[in-house]
């Protein structure tokens, strides 16, 4: 049976914050999941989780100014000292949470950059990372996103983030896989999930179009969340979709399964 965790920077989004946390409780999920805990105290960010009896599965490491429109860091050749503070930070986080898993988001591609420089950037990063969160007990992950909702996104295919994953070479470096990113780039969910499943750390759902609730869209997600039983993963499912009204009452796809 999958275990769910409600993406807090999704989902909920009527409340406050902190408030969301205890909402994801009353509608039954077990975790919870967000782009970034930065904003928040880390000691009020535990007190608020152990107050909802709810687990930390994954957060990002910081991902550059946001708000000013970047996506991820780890790929800019300029970025690397910030990359790297910004490891140790998202460490410090995740020891408070108790949370086992750090995602990179890779970056978008600046103009008149060499990819090439960009890849090696990026391996290198990873390189120096992946040995440091595995003495803290953490799994680190990089995630491929599509590129029709981030424009110029390095990372976008599972192909490239397998030649990624063999270049660092360490064994603590695994993928987030985004059902709903990776149909939008390649499809063939189902085999392509079956054929990385060692490689898998985390996954992710949202349907399309839109980036909505599973069933509201294209994807089969009863039979995909199936198959993820019988192909034996046992991680979390995050919740990462934009309500169609509001998170309690689009859950109706979430009820078989509570």
């Amino acid at each position: 049976m999958p275990r769910f965790a409600a993406n807090l920077s999704f989902l909920y989004q009527d409340l406050a914050f902190l408030d969301r946390f205890a909402a994801a409780a009353r509608d039954g999920f077990g975790g919870v999941e967000y782009l970034a805990p930065y904003d928040e105290p880390k000691h009020k960010l535990a007190e608020t989780l152990a107050a909802s009896g709810l687990t930390q599965v994954l957060f990002n490491v910081p991902s550059g100014d946001w708000a000013g429109g970047e996506r991820g860091i780890a790929c800019l050749p300029g970025r690397v000292e910030e990359f790297r503070a910004g490891v140790l930070a998202a460490l410090d986080y995740a020891a408070a949470l108790r949370c086992e898993r750090l995602n990179v988001i890779a970056g978008v591609v600046p103009a008149d950059t060499d990819p090439a420089m960009l890849e090696s950037t990026l391996v290198d990063n990873l390189t120096w990372a992946a040995p440091r969160c595995a003495d803290a007990g953490v799994r680190l992950l990089i995630e491929p996103i599509n590129t029709r909702d981030i424009p110029g996104f390095f990372l976008s295919g599972t192909r490239h983030a397998e030649r990624i994953l063999d270049r660092v070479g360490h064994d603590n470096l695994y993928l987030q896989y985004d059902f709903y990113h990776m149909q939008v780039m390649q499809g063939d969910l189902v085999p392509t999930f079956a054929r990385l499943r060692d490689r898998i750390a985390h996954v992710q759902v949202a349907d399309t179009p839109g980036r909505h609730e599973p069933g509201t869209g294209e994807i089969n997600y009863g039979y995909v969340l199936a198959e993820l039983d019988r192909l034996g993963y046992a991680g979390w499912v995050g919740c990462e979709y934009k309500p169609v009204t509001t998170t309690t009452a689009g859950l109706g796809w979430l009820a078989p399964y509570r």
